[in-house]
């Protein structure tokens, strides 16, 4: 008997994929997704917890991540101009109203929004339906409101989406996902409303498992990206694959830990001739240029 399915993709091995190829057929497309969170004081989700229980007003745990929005993603935001690769951003859009400079200052960068909730606080596997579908379209409206255009892509805060996550994403317009982790190649989802892209995101490449949940240093951290960039680097001279980063301001944007991430930044800017350094929207739209949207039957 087979055993339960999400029934959004079949499975399929990377031995056997449908030929695409890359801009100026680079080997490697890669994008860093720095994550933009809020939370609020006093109640609610505490999301990663480094005083765990404590209760609210965890005021330590909440200027922990402060720190992120207020120092470290702009210091983020100048290690990744250094390297020359353009910012993701994760937003979370109750930061349009706690700290709009900083998102400033990534726009000023060109970076790519893409819908992350309006607070982490609140996770889509928490909420019924409708509550789903409004917390979408609210986060949908405010981006489209504040950069001139709608979000093309969604990461779920937490990391945790519901099961009708993907059918919502497609019927309020988002074109593609970052809530799974199984791939590194893009590729078609089914959903009651119509094809949605997965594109690849990293689930160890990712300062939030690597450190607060495992417990790595910094320098493990920027050794794994080396190892994993350099690794993926060589696999893609075969075929081409994506490479995510995701970092949060509060974790790697604090000194001791920015320091050896900016010498794996170092060590990704060597290989930029061989590297798409990009976003996840423009791997979207390159992508679904090559790879066309199923059609109903398929």
């Amino acid at each position: 008997m087979p055993l339960p399915s999400h029934d959004r993709f079949p499975y399929s091995p990377i031995v056997a994929r449908q030929r695409f190829s890359w801009p100026e057929n680079r080997r490697l497309a890669l994008y860093v997704a720095v994550a933009i969170e809020h939370f609020p004081y006093g109640e609610g989700g505490l999301g990663l917890s480094f005083s765990p229980g404590i209760p609210h007003p965890n005021t330590y745990n909440w200027s922990w991540r402060e720190y992120g929005n207020r120092v470290g993603g702009f210091r983020l935001l100048e290690a990744l101009d250094e390297a020359g690769i353009p910012p993701t951003v994760l937003l979370n859009t109750a930061c349009y109203e706690h700290c709009p400079e900083l998102l400033a200052a990534y726009r000023a960068a060109s970076a790519e929004f893409v819908g992350h909730g309006v607070t982490n606080a609140v996770h889509p596997n928490g909420l019924d339906r409708s509550e789903h579908a409004a917390m979408l379209a609210e986060v949908r409206d405010a981006i489209a409101h504040a950069e001139g255009a709608a979000p093309a892509g969604w990461m779920s805060p937490g990391a945790n989406p519901g099961r009708d996550t993907e059918d919502l994403l497609a019927e309020l317009g988002y074109r593609y996902t970052l809530d799974w982790t199984h791939d590194v190649q893009p590729h078609w989802m089914n959903t009651s409303a119509g094809p949605l892209l997965s594109v690849p995101y990293p689930h160890e490449l990712n300062d939030v498992p690597a450190i607060a949940l495992h417990h790595a240093s910094g320098r493990d951290f920027a050794e794994a990206v080396i190892d994993g960039v350099c690794e993926l680097h060589e696999h893609a001279a075969e075929l081409p694959l994506v490479c995510g980063i995701v970092v949060h301001p509060f974790i790697i944007g604090q000194p001791h830990r920015l320091r050896p991430f900016r010498r794996a930044l170092a060590c990704i800017a060597d290989l930029a001739d061989d590297l798409w350094l990009t976003t996840p929207r423009a791997i979207a739209d390159h992508y679904t240029q090559q790879v066309r949207r199923p059609g109903p039957s398929t």
